[in-house]
């Protein structure tokens, strides 16, 4: 198992940027992929971004293609989201996920472990 801790939320502008933080412990994270999904209040969580074990793929949801980039680092087992231009449709709990494998999946079901969330609110 590997216990994830995100940091990196806060409130920030329209048109700004946050890079989010995903740290994982208790195993190394090599060798999985890595997703982050957002949850706005009253609606589902979906996904934002995932990658294959080496970042080799990634997938980027259509409303945060071109702003937002996710990258890791085995070396540090940290991942990361680099938020950027942000709109008012950004703000939600956003979480990263592990999952166990090395391919990188779009739902939220396929993902093993979870963090805590970081709230990202924007304002206009």
């Amino acid at each position: 198992q590997v216990q994830l801790v995100e940091s990196g939320g806060g409130l920030v502008q329209a048109g700004g940027s946050l890079r989010l933080s995903c740290e994982a412990s208790g195993r190394s994270f090599s060798s999985y992929a890595m997703g982050w999904f957002r949850q706005a209040p009253g609606k589902e969580r979906d996904i934002v971004a995932a990658v294959s074990w080496n970042g080799g793929n990634a997938y980027y949801a259509d409303s945060v293609k071109g702003r937002f980039t996710l990258s890791k680092d085995n070396a540090k087992n940290t991942a990361y989201l680099q938020l950027n231009s942000l709109k008012p449709e950004d703000p939600a709990v956003y979480y990263c996920a592990a999952r166990r494998e090395p391919s990188m999946a779009t739902m939220w079901g396929y993902y093993d472990d979870w963090g805590q969330g970081t709230q990202v609110p924007v304002s206009t």
